[in-house]
């Protein structure tokens, strides 16, 4: 049995002076998952976002959102973390959060107990009392997340994250969209780092020039593709893995690299043949990585964050220590 469905567009259509940024957009977001919003900068992900919460009018399509065609009259129910930050640059870090907290609802008991619960998880409890613009860039963006869960919306919508955030902070982030799934939130991630939800999204939708070139489960987008591809770390000289048999393209970055494979071909066989060439320190026989398929639907596209070749769940063939 499907899910029921937190958000669903169907023709969306947004223009600026004349220019599409938004086309005829598909959008089907299932209750209590992580959906991935992906694309390049400037596909159209921030405008959708704006139509669905109802600060873009759209010019045609519609939108429905929590079951209902308005997004003003839902709005207590969702949360946003914009990609440009939205605080108040002057205010005190702890009561901004609680005023967010009680503009959205919020006693002001429970808005204040919420703020000072939240900055705990977040490690910012000694700046309750600092003005936001004392603070850096990463911790307003952990700041910004709070604002956007404190009142517990049912749809949290969040642009681009994971912006200004060490590894560290990160990871806490995740795990705090995670439990945020797991409280039955539905949680749309727009992002144009497609390796930073490799393994969170349920399911995605992939936008090129405001229209959806692929969507649905991420399990069965990748499934469709099969284990086409080889992620591959190694040691040896530049220009190394040209002109491999059984290999349509070659994604080097140095050290590490991934190998699209032609329909058919002999991994084995392609092993033997880099084994000639470089010193194999891994050799993965993977489902092609979002980004692969990505760039696969709609070849290179400036503004796309590429990343080292790593596949969640593939079949390891041969892996060596790399040396200390």
């Amino acid at each position: 049995m499907e899910r029921p469905l937190a958000l669903r567009c169907r023709g969306l259509t947004k223009s600026f002076n004349g220019t599409k940024a938004v086309d005829a957009l598909d959008l089907s977001v299932p209750e209590r998952t992580i959906f991935g919003l992906l694309g390049p900068n400037g596909s159209g992900k921030t405008t959708t976002i704006r139509i669905v919460l109802g600060i873009f009018a759209r010019d045609a399509g519609e939108v429905t959102t929590l079951g209902i065609d308005d997004a003003l009259a839902v709005r207590d129910r969702l949360g946003y973390l914009p990609e440009e930050r939205g605080l108040y640059p002057k205010m005190k870090v702890g009561e901004q959060l609680a005023f967010l907290g009680s503009i959205r609802g919020l006693s002001r008991r429970d808005a204040k107990q919420r703020a000072e619960r939240w900055l705990g998880r977040l490690g910012l409890a000694e700046r309750a009392r600092s003005e936001t613009n004392e603070l850096s860039k990463g911790m307003q963006q952990k700041v910004q997340f709070a604002a956007a869960v404190i009142h517990e919306p049912e749809l949290l919508v969040l642009d681009e994250p994971f912006t200004g955030l060490d590894p560290i902070n990160t990871r806490l982030l995740k795990e705090l969209i995670l439990e945020q799934r797991d409280r039955g939130a539905t949680v749309v991630l727009s992002t144009h780092r497609m390796d930073q939800v490799e393994t969170m999204c349920e399911s995605i939708c992939l936008i090129h020039e405001g229209r959806d070139v692929l969507a649905g489960p991420l399990s069965e987008v990748k499934a469709a593709y099969g284990k086409s591809s080889v992620q591959l770390e190694y040691d040896g000289p530049p220009g190394a893995l040209a002109a491999l048999e059984g290999v349509r393209e070659v994604r080097d970055s140095g050290r590490a690299a991934s190998l699209l494979l032609e329909k058919g071909a002999d991994s084995q066989r392609l092993l033997r043949q880099l084994i000639e060439r470089v010193t194999v320190r891994s050799f993965v026989l993977a489902e092609p990585s979002v980004e692969d398929i990505f760039l696969d639907k709609v070849g290179y596209v400036p503004g796309l964050a590429t990343h080292p070749p790593v596949a969640p769940g593939a079949d390891v063939l041969l892996a060596e220590e790399s040396p200390a």
